[in-house]
């Protein structure tokens, strides 16, 4: 297993860095609004193949004023949004914007409050600025490459969880129910009297990595733009990002571990040992 430092990605011009920072901020900041104003009040979701897999207009005219915002104040920088796919030119940027507009949308429908609005700027070694905004608690996340965490302005740094006994795990469903070996994996947490909990939103179960709530978050199934703004937070906070076959990566692409330090490698062979003989490896 070999640790990730954001020290080891390339160099960003600190202009850049603050302008996508500020810009990212008040983005959140808005997003935060709107959330708070229309969640579980009369949202009309358009159900497609799973019922938990719901576009709303939120999600929509979210998506529409961050493309705006960012097209404005970034022109150039392809933006990518899980409602409205990619702009021209996005494979080959330099950089590119990834944008989550409600991440947790069937919690946000019920009114449950667990869900986020997720934006991240990356270039070819992974993410740049990585901005999230919880609403329910009224917190803003925020990490820039080399520049650390913070939550509503304080800084970030991992210190606990060096055992995983009363740790939680977070984890999240694919779309077609529990992932291969996820009742497995419960067993092995449950046996080293460690909890998973299924919270129904990638993005912040990442986030109570950094945050120190959670020792690790395990997914399998996710997008960039779910997961890319916290993993920018957690590296920064000090957290191992590796793939599902140990590797570190600054956004593994297909498995995802991110851990404190002293968690990693306990919950990385609880993983490991319990998908399936032909999943194990896979790249």
């Amino acid at each position: 297993m070999t640790l990730l430092s954001s020290r080891t990605a390339r160099p960003v011009e600190p202009g850049m860095l603050s302008r996508a920072l500020e810009v990212a901020g008040r983005l959140a900041n808005d997003a935060t609004d709107v959330i708070t104003a229309t969640a579980g009040r009369g949202a009309h979701p358009d159900v497609t193949e799973s019922p938990f897999d719901w576009v709303t207009d939120t999600d929509r005219i979210l998506e529409r004023h961050t493309r705006r915002v960012l097209t404005s104040e970034f022109p150039g920088v392809p933006v990518v949004g899980e409602e409205s796919g990619a702009d021209q030119g996005a494979d080959e940027a330099e950089y590119r914007w990834v944008v989550d507009p409600v991440d947790g949308t069937a919690n946000y429908v019920a009114g449950l409050p667990w869900c986020a609005y997720s934006l991240a700027l990356l270039d070819d070694s992974g993410p740049v600025v990585g901005v999230l905004a919880d609403p329910y608690r009224a917190q803003i996340y925020a990490a820039a490459r080399g520049r650390g965490a913070r939550a509503n302005g304080h800084p970030l740094r991992l210190a606990g969880h060096g055992a995983p006994a009363g740790a939680i795990v977070c984890t999240e469903l694919i779309p077609t129910g529990p992932w291969p070996g996820m009742g497995g994996f419960i067993e092995r947490a449950a046996a080293a009297r460690a909890g998973v909990r299924v919270l129904g939103s990638a993005a912040l179960s990442i986030a109570q990595v950094a945050l120190g709530h959670a020792g690790a978050a395990v997914l399998l199934s996710y997008r960039e733009w779910d997961v890319a703004a916290a993993v920018a937070l957690a590296l920064e906070a000090g957290a191992v990002v590796l793939d599902r076959r140990g590797e570190a990566s600054p956004l593994p692409a297909d498995g995802l571990l991110v851990a404190t330090p002293a968690m990693a490698e306990r919950v990385l062979d609880w993983w490991q040992d319990t998908l399936p003989e032909g999943r194990r490896g896979q790249t």
